[in-house]
């Protein structure tokens, strides 16, 4: 059984050492109130008491030895965030403690919940710890006083539960955020040279695709010329127009593209015969050629690229060979005129 992905964590190496951490201590926390806290005004304090502990102590082994995208496919940091507010509660209503101090103790399921799940995990929790709390409440006060614990102790779990969401999220976009700028290209959003390799990295291993692994490397043409005759943001326009082509070419799913940098654009084929990356290179040569690039006073402006092709194994079998093979290729389109494909070997 698979839970959904809101029930899941939003990092669940972290949620499953904190989950360990936390069952501890509240085991220990138990054992601790069992033998000189309220629980142990009274035989059924404590032994629900240690029977909880045990549990506790029970659960800390189970999350610490399962594995932890198992625990969370399966929903298994909301459910004990989901326990914990039942174990609290049903250790206030057996110990008959209606205090501040025991409706204190629902903030850890709340707090651990809103720092590692998801807000919908988050509401679920905070939903369950207000309704079993109010349970308890209104079965050992009066209705006045209970509705006071109630409203003060919710506004405070709702409070930080928001709060904790808020915070995470934003955390979270922060990081998606960060990693994109450390992947993808501003300026043409493809992806960087790092991305490139390890991709490639991968594509080159002896098992990986039995037809072979291409790259295809794009140079813009005179492109120092279009930049001291048009200007550099013409020339930023050229590259976002080039890496556009690219895209309508080429499916993201069948290729990875690259900016190289300064005017260099790469485009790894992994599963791709050598004839097969040729024909897509003259195709991506006559998508530039074809479709010039619009300039800020109306006007058009031609551009034509020079592309190298290089094949794994045919023309190499490393990395580094690969790359100095398509790069040779590049220059010699380069030297045989621009404007056109040449192959490695």
């Amino acid at each position: 059984m698979r839970a959904p992905g809101w029930a899941r964590a939003r990092d669940p190496h972290a949620a499953g050492r904190t989950a360990v951490l936390v069952l501890l201590v509240c085991a220990v926390t138990l054992v601790v109130f069992s033998l000189f806290g309220p629980n142990a005004a009274s035989t059924a304090g404590r032994v629900s008491s240690w029977a909880s502990s045990a549990l506790l102590g029970l659960l800390a082994i189970v999350y610490r030895t399962t594995p932890v995208e198992r625990l969370d496919r399966r929903g298994g940091y909301l459910l004990i965030a989901v326990l914990g507010v039942v174990l609290c509660c049903g250790m206030n209503w057996i110990t008959r403690d209606p205090s501040a101090g025991a409706q204190a103790f629902l903030a850890f399921p709340v707090l651990w919940a809103g720092v590692n799940l998801h807000r919908h995990a988050v509401a679920l929790v905070t939903t369950v710890a207000l309704g079993l709390d109010g349970v308890v409440l209104f079965h050992l006060q009066p209705a006045g006083a209970a509705i006071s614990d109630l409203g003060f102790s919710g506004a405070v779990m709702v409070a930080m539960a928001a709060m904790l969401v808020r915070a995470g999220e934003r955390q979270e976009r922060l990081v998606e955020m960060l990693q994109r700028q450390a992947t993808v290209d501003s300026l043409t959003g493809l992806v960087n040279r790092r991305v490139l390799d390890e991709a490639l990295a991968g594509a080159l291993h002896p098992s990986a695709h039995p037809e072979g692994t291409a790259l295809v490397l794009l140079d813009v043409d005179s492109f120092k010329t279009i930049n001291d005759t048009h200007g550099h943001p013409v020339g930023d326009d050229a590259l976002v127009h080039v890496a556009g082509l690219l895209r309508s070419v080429v499916r993201s799913g069948d290729a990875v593209l690259s900016r190289m940098g300064g005017d260099e654009l790469a485009v790894l084929l992994p599963r791709c015969p050598a004839d097969v990356a040729e024909r897509r290179a003259t195709e991506l040569l006559d998508a530039v050629l074809a479709t010039p690039l619009a300039l800020p006073d109306g006007g058009l402006l031609a551009i034509s690229a020079s592309l190298g092709v290089a094949h794994a194994p045919s023309h190499a079998s490393g990395l580094e060979e690969l790359y100095a093979a398509a790069d040779g290729a590049l220059y010699a389109a380069k030297r045989g005129g621009r404007g056109r494909v040449a192959v490695a070997g």
